[in-house]
């Protein structure tokens, strides 16, 4: 599998809509809106431009029939960071209403079946957001802090893969670390996903608003 061979650069403000397609600052590494059962993503304002909302939480006493919706691009193996180092999260703004057993930010890869991963997520009900990465072994590393960011207000929240650690901010403050082998290697031939880990049942969907995605490798 490929991994980056330059420095890595993304990021997504959504300033210029949720059309098709939806390019980085750069002009490329371009993210779709997909959606079922009637999900579709929103544009609503953000101090000065646009962020995205998703969803609202589904209640349906089935998860076959709920709407989802998530930004999903290609396969880009340019995005697979290896064992380089790696930041990246987004802003987000959330409620408890919007919380639930799985809320997705951003992520490339799964974190079983030998693909390797890495991801940002808000799980669980107290709000809690995490870091998450996970190689070829199946084994997961999570850093996750004891704070609450779903209370209606903007927070940025950032990963940081150095070679032996893995590191949770939020709004700029390092919350929660792990340990992570340097050996550990991250890459898979899965797109770029914001909001969710594809449109299908139990995707594990974000519900609230997300801005200014970003991505860094190797820098």
């Amino acid at each position: 599998m490929q991994t980056a061979t330059a420095p890595v650069e993304l990021h997504y403000d959504f300033d210029g809509g949720i059309g098709e397609p939806i390019q980085d600052a750069s002009g490329g590494h371009e993210l779709r809106p997909l959606g079922i059962n009637g999900g579709e993503l929103r544009l609503v304002p953000e101090g000065t431009g646009l962020a995205v909302a998703y969803p609202d939480r589904c209640t349906l006493v089935s998860d076959r029939d709920c709407p989802r919706a998530i930004l999903e691009g290609e396969r880009d193996d340019s995005l697979n960071p290896g064992r380089l180092p790696l930041r990246y999260g987004a802003s987000v703004l959330m409620t408890h209403g919007d919380l639930a057993d799985g809320a997705n930010v951003v992520q490339k890869g799964y974190s079983v079946g030998g693909v390797s991963q890495f991801k940002l997520q808000v799980d669980h009900r107290q709000g809690h957001p995490s870091c998450v990465i996970a190689g070829s072994r199946d084994r997961i590393y999570r850093a996750e802090p004891r704070i609450d960011v779903a209370d209606g207000q903007w927070h940025t929240l950032e990963c940081n893969r150095a070679a032996n650690s893995l590191t949770m901010l939020v709004d700029g403050t390092p919350y929660a670390s792990v340990v992570v082998p340097p050996s550990l290697s991250i890459a898979n031939a899965e797109p770029l996903r914001v909001g969710g880990k594809g449109p299908g049942r139990r995707n594990d969907q974000f519900a609230g608003e997300i801005d200014n995605v970003f991505l860094t490798i190797g820098s």
